[in-house]
């Protein structure tokens, strides 16, 4: 197996709990998540070395983010402490026409964001690792995180390693004319990057890739290609999704490698927590690139694990293998005993 690691900020969930509002509620339930935990947990529990490369506050906070990633199964060697601040943010389970909300705090005072420019060790943790992971959600915290980003895919890549880059682009953080902001900084990960995340709005949005006036997988047909050509990348992989009627969920998966699409059959689901979904596809699909699988059972897999990430409370979604492989059978289970 491999050692992978995720750049990214570990920041606390507060949770208002069941489908209350923040306007209504007394209470909420707290626990540390992030893109890079997501990816870096679910990876070590299919059997690599997860790796988080962060900074946390140097106080009683910052004790309990880093015992919460042990507990996860994450190698927490390349974790920084200082600082004071910890990222936040809100959560607020939509119900049927209501859609759920994120309310961010101070993450731009972070201890992650904030952190000097050489506060990690690029060249050592590039020498040691296999794959580096990287969103597009730390990409549009600040320019030192962005050179942070940089100067490690750099490093991994000289060192003969991997890097993926999940776009995962959100509009509320680049702000105004954030497309434009973000396209330079998309390319210069994309030049670095092997394996990336993305669909075909984020072809058009981000980086101005024509797709007309089709229907979405017409789009993504005539966008990916494109994309992996002018980037020279390896495989690319997304996901579809569709809110239905019932308050159910649809979701189709796709892998583009070797110049060919796979496609997951389509999916429908109830939700119960949708948040870092797409971390575990993502990480399903590292997964079987690693280890070298064939792209339709990578991406196959990576679908079920993406909707088992929706029957659970958090962001973190931890299934081994065997288990995800286990719902591809069209088996629900009666209570294991």
């Amino acid at each position: 197996m491999s050692k992978v690691a995720a750049f990214g900020e570990v920041m606390m969930r507060l949770q208002v709990p069941g489908y209350e509002t923040l306007e209504k509620s007394s209470r909420l339930d707290y626990s540390f998540s992030g893109s890079g935990v997501n990816v870096a947990a679910a990876l070590a529990r299919y059997g690599h070395t997860g790796y988080i490369i962060t900074t946390l506050p140097d106080t009683p906070v910052g004790d309990a983010a880093l015992a919460y990633l042990r507990k996860l199964g994450i190698d927490t060697a390349y974790v920084n402490r200082g600082g004071k601040q910890l990222g936040m943010y809100f959560l607020e389970n939509g119900f049927g026409v209501r859609p759920g909300r994120v309310t961010y705090s101070d993450r731009r005072g972070s201890s992650f964001n904030t952190s000097p420019l050489k506060s990690y060790e690029a060249a050592a943790i590039a020498s040691h690792i296999e794959v580096l992971h990287l969103c597009g959600i730390t990409l549009a915290m600040n320019d030192n995180v962005r050179l942070q980003m940089k100067q490690l895919a750099t490093e991994v890549k000289g060192a003969g390693g991997k890097v993926v880059f999940d776009c995962n682009y959100r509009p509320s953080l680049w702000g105004d004319d954030g497309y434009a902001k973000a396209r330079p900084h998309y390319e210069d990960l994309l030049e670095l990057a092997d394996i990336a995340m993305m669909n075909e709005k984020d072809a058009e949005c981000i980086l101005g890739i024509r797709v007309g006036e089709y229907d979405r997988i017409t789009q993504l047909k005539q966008a990916i290609p494109e994309v992996a050509r002018r980037f020279r990348l390896q495989t690319v992989a997304g996901t579809h999704r569709e809110i239905n009627g019932d308050n159910t969920h649809s979701l189709t998966g796709y892998i583009y490698t070797g110049e060919t699409f796979r496609f997951s059959r389509k999916l429908t689901f109830s939700v119960h927590d949708r948040i870092g979904a797409g971390d575990a596809f993502a990480s399903a699909v590292i997964h079987g690139e690693l280890k070298g699988d064939v792209s339709q059972h990578t991406v196959d897999r990576a679908a079920a694990a993406a909707m088992l990430a929706h029957t659970v409370a958090g962001d973190t979604a931890l299934f081994t293998e065997a288990e995800v492989s286990r719902v591809l059978t069209d088996h629900i289970g009666d209570v294991e005993r």
